[in-house]
């Protein structure tokens, strides 16, 4: 099995771009294999098309990096998510990528009681994220997006149980050393 990384970020200075690059040079140290999908790079439209979503209760796609994208998915044991928060949540490309890429049939089905996600052999998953706001700022007053929204209810209802996140908070005020600590500290 595979490590998978879901990276979205626009630009290659950034500190994102910083932990990417620390998480693959550890993956490679230990010799894991690994896919990445680099969004921007990859020029994903995180957007439905009309003919898009006329397949959407098949589960089918128009995209051929949805089917790529689920194929990676197919043989990850571990996905590790890495993007800035915008606006207190997930970006529109991670947004865009949970919806068009987690596709009925796909990554779930719909049970009495809900979605029934079909991710089960995604053993965990590693969310590493950056905002200018403080960790406990957003946890404590912006709604705790992250933790509520998108780990215990999008990634646990796909069938993905073992989630850490882990911020760079306050990353407009940091220090070089701050940030090395963050990367230091990474844990995969």
């Amino acid at each position: 099995m595979d490590t998978l990384i879901i990276y979205s970020h626009p630009y290659d200075k950034s500190f994102n771009h910083a932990i990417l690059e620390n998480v693959e040079g550890e993956l490679m140290q230990k010799e894991q294999h690994f896919n990445l999908v680099d969004l921007y790079k990859d020029h994903f439209n995180p957007a439905y098309t009309s003919e898009e979503l006329a397949l959407f209760k098949d589960g089918g796609t128009t995209d051929p990096l949805v089917v790529q994208y689920q194929k990676f998915l197919t043989n990850a044991n571990h996905v590790i998510f890495i993007f800035p928060i915008w606006w207190n949540d997930t970006p529109a490309m991670i947004k865009g990528f949970i919806d068009k890429v987690m596709k009925k049939k796909f990554a779930y089905e719909v049970g009495k009681t809900g979605v029934v996600g079909h991710l089960t052999h995604i053993e965990k998953a590693t969310i590493l994220t950056t905002s200018t706001s403080p960790t406990w700022y957003l946890k404590l007053f912006c709604g705790n997006a992250i933790k509520k929204v998108f780990i215990n209810a999008t990634l646990k209802q796909l069938g993905i149980n073992h989630i850490t996140w882990q911020n760079m908070g306050n990353i407009d005020k940091s220090t070089a050393q701050d940030r090395q600590n963050f990367l230091n500290k990474i844990d995969l």
